[in-house]
């Protein structure tokens, strides 16, 4: 794990190598703009859910150079006395504003927005993008598995196959914000208050002469957690039948009940519809059929489709690693620069059209519909435009002629103070306060949004201030 006083080293090297040239230039003290975004949703999914604030905060508020950092430094050809002591008497002094943990965002619209002189506003580049593209994605993923879910309770399970001991807490973290009901990762309950759940293992069956046995003692030990894995040797001809026998000659006769059966391997649906069967002809209907086994969304809305009688889904590598896709691509690019108090707007061209980037200081708002609470569109603006509050016609930046005039609305700007002069002015909330607010979030999204396949594209638009800015940049760039 990384310890906190080595954050500083949290970056790529081109990062030093171009704060090195600033500052032997003299430009060290400009001030810069950056926008972290994203230009692409992973699986063509409709939405996601901004996490890593928190991570990022921390980071930051532990952000120093140490004379060990110097040394290192000076063993990489970074020579100039006056420069190392630059950085190591540097104190963090951005602006930072964001949207908030949990909130459910779009690609191309500035989740992150950072200002400061250009070395600090540099170096923190890829820390920045650390703390949220990870735990984006994976909250992101853990919502798609929750919603196919369809009101199903969810639990992740992937701790041993997270892409490290860091990426397991926060993979943990980031399934309960999105709606998960619980983890088995110990150090996330420990650590965040999250609800954890496990019970046995095929190894613990396999120890015991039998599998009778092994329910049997499991019960006698754990009477108020009895849920047995009845996969080990033949799920319907002994798995099941012995954990019916042990409710029957051991719970339910000292005033406990069998809590759930869990099935590992197999045909997941055909097993639950059997063993839902097997369980309510011994009166055993309260009993809970939870199944696992490598799934991910699209398992879970095929077993729901196919009448699975599976009330609790466990799920763990496809959650913990994303792995249908692996990746969320967050960017962090320069939007502007600052002198004497005048913001000067700033793009970046490309050959590829989705590269291209919405320039200036900007305001990231959405607008909600007064009858239904729904969200009706996000709306880029640059920061010093009003935004009416009555009437207003926005457009498709991509396609101009596809206009909509909203009434009767709300307005609400996403992104809030994080730092201000370095300082921190934002309070960090539970998870489970977290948790909570995405839950509302999620209610505001319209269901077509949220679907698994081909979803609904969310209107993100520009203003038309900043529209016309980034023509005008456009034809600068194209006739200079």
């Amino acid at each position: 794990m990384i310890e906190n006083n080595d954050n500083v080293f949290l970056t790529d090297l081109y990062e030093f190598t171009m704060a090195y040239s600033y500052f032997k230039a003299g430009r060290h003290e400009e001030i810069v703009y950056f926008d972290m975004f994203t230009r692409k949703i992973p699986n063509d999914g409709g939405y996601l859910i901004f996490n890593g604030l928190s991570k990022l905060i921390e980071a930051l508020n532990n952000f120093k150079f140490n004379q060990g950092h110097i040394d290192y430094l000076r063993t990489q050809g970074f020579t100039d006395e006056a420069f190392l002591d630059y950085l190591l008497n540097m104190k963090l002094n951005l602006d930072i504003w964001a949207v908030e943990d949990g909130t459910v965002v779009f690609k191309n619209e500035p989740f992150v927005t950072v200002r400061g002189t250009v070395i600090e506003a540099q170096l923190i580049e890829t820390l920045l993008l650390l703390s949220i593209n990870y735990s984006t994605l994976v909250t992101t993923k853990a919502s798609r598995i929750a919603n196919a879910a369809r009101g199903r309770a969810v639990l992740e399970f992937g701790a041993r196959r997270a892409h490290g001991y860091d990426a397991s807490v926060d993979g943990a973290r980031a399934a309960i914000i999105a709606g998960c009901v619980g983890t088995s990762h110990t150090l996330a309950g420990y650590k965040y208050g999250a609800m954890v759940s496990g019970t046995m293992a095929h190894s613990y069956i396999q120890l015991h002469d039998s599998e009778l046995e092994a329910f049997m003692e499991f019960s006698k030990y754990n009477p108020d957690n009895a849920i047995f894995l009845v996969d080990t040797y033949d799920t319907l001809n002994s798995g099941i039948p012995n954990a019916i026998k042990v409710a029957k000659e051991y719970l339910i006769p000292n005033g406990y009940r069998l809590k759930a059966i869990r099935l590992d391997s197999g045909d997941l649906a055909y097993l639950s519809k059997e063993a839902r069967k097997m369980l309510d002809e011994n009166g055993l209907q309260d009993c809970k059929i939870m199944a696992s086994n490598a799934l991910d969304e699209f398992i879970i809305d095929d077993l729901i489709y196919q009448g699975a009688k599976i009330d609790q889904f466990g799920v763990g590598e496809n959650l913990i690693t994303s792995k249908s896709e692996p990746v969320l691509g967050g960017v962090y690019k320069l939007v502007a620069s600052e002198a004497d108090n005048v913001i000067t707007p700033k793009i970046k061209v490309s050959e590829n059209i989705e590269k291209i980037t919405n320039p200036g200081y900007k305001r990231l708002y959405r607008f909600y519909d007064n009858n239904t609470n729904k969200a009706l569109a996000d709306y880029i603006a640059l920061a010093d435009e009003s935004i009416p509050t009555d009437t207003i016609t926005i457009f498709d930046p991509n396609a101009t002629w596809k206009k909509k005039t909203l009434t009767n609305y709300q307005v609400r700007e996403l992104q809030v103070p994080i730092f201000v002069d370095g300082e921190c002015v934002y309070e960090v909330p539970t998870l489970e306060e977290i948790r909570i607010y995405s839950e509302k979030e999620m209610e505001t999204i319209w269901d077509e949004v949220k679907r698994l396949h081909y979803p609904h594209k969310y209107y993100v638009d520009l203003s038309q201030e900043l529209y016309d800015l980034k023509l005008q940049l456009l034809h600068d760039v194209n006739n200079d």
